[in-house]
């Protein structure tokens, strides 16, 4: 891919203490970096934009939501790479995110946090507990080894575009994993440096987001494999009471 323009996609909610230093870590080495301020009540959005960054408020939170509006903003360009607000994710991994799909190796590709390096304290017990099940239910039902649902990521917009992505919260990671899994994308994953965030997570900073996080991510899960068996079902029914003509005769 020669040239590509590249848009990053930054959701945030009160992160006013991080988000200044995420756009200015990273918007030299891409074409424009744009914040969804998802329903703060400090000043991410005006630290967000002074720093640099284009700004969507998106009034009513959800991790999806916000992404969903982040790219309607972004407009058709060739890359999206999301991360979030918070400093977790290190700008210099970005290169490394990229190239699997610059040399055409990859359509999306995965920051794994548990491949790279963690900070102490950075990624939660109950957060490892949490990728691993997923990860595992998706080899299950859909074959592939992801060994994290990192939201350092990177996917070409044609591709995106492809998955028609519709989870409005928690969900919205694992979904963009197993529909590009159902659409037939290549895959990747690089390992990432994973630090520990500035402030307090939203998830798993606290009980009711830990719980709220887990049903959304399995439920959606097993919700795109009900969607993947109704349509293996409609496809039998339709093969087998379709007929075919053979010497003049139906077939039933």
């Amino acid at each position: 891919m020669a040239d590509p323009v590249i848009k990053l996609i930054i959701p945030a909610r009160n992160e006013e203490g991080a988000i200044g230093k995420v756009v200015t870590s990273v918007i030299n080495q891409v074409d424009g970096a744009i914040v969804a301020d998802n329903g703060s009540t400090d000043e991410t959005a005006k630290v967000a934009s002074n720093a640099g960054a284009k700004v969507v408020s998106v009034p009513i939170p959800g991790y999806g939501r916000a992404c969903q509006a982040a790219v309607k903003m972004a407009g058709h360009h060739d890359i999206l790479v999301f991360m979030d607000g918070d400093a977790s994710d290190d700008p210099a991994d970005l290169p490394r995110l990229l190239q699997p799909i610059l040399s055409g190796e990859a359509d999306m590709v995965i920051g794994s946090r548990i491949l790279g390096d963690c900070d102490p304290g950075a990624l939660t017990v109950q957060q490892r507990f949490g990728n691993t099940l997923a990860c595992w239910l998706m080899h299950l039902f859909w074959g592939h080894r992801f060994t994290d649902l990192g939201p350092f990521r990177a996917i070409t917009r044609e591709s995106y575009e492809r998955l028609n992505m519709q989870a409005p919260t928690y969900g919205w990671t694992v979904e963009m994993q197993v529909r590009a899994l159902k659409k037939g994308l290549s895959c990747r994953e690089v390992p990432v440096h994973y630090r520990a965030r500035i402030g307090v997570s939203k998830i798993s900073g606290t009980i009711r987001g830990v719980i709220l996080a887990g049903v959304y991510i399995i439920g959606t899960i097993f919700r795109e494999a009900a969607l993947s068996l109704q349509s293996q079902l409609r496809n039998v029914v339709r093969v087998k009471g379709c007929s075919v003509l053979q010497n003049g005769e139906k077939i039933p």
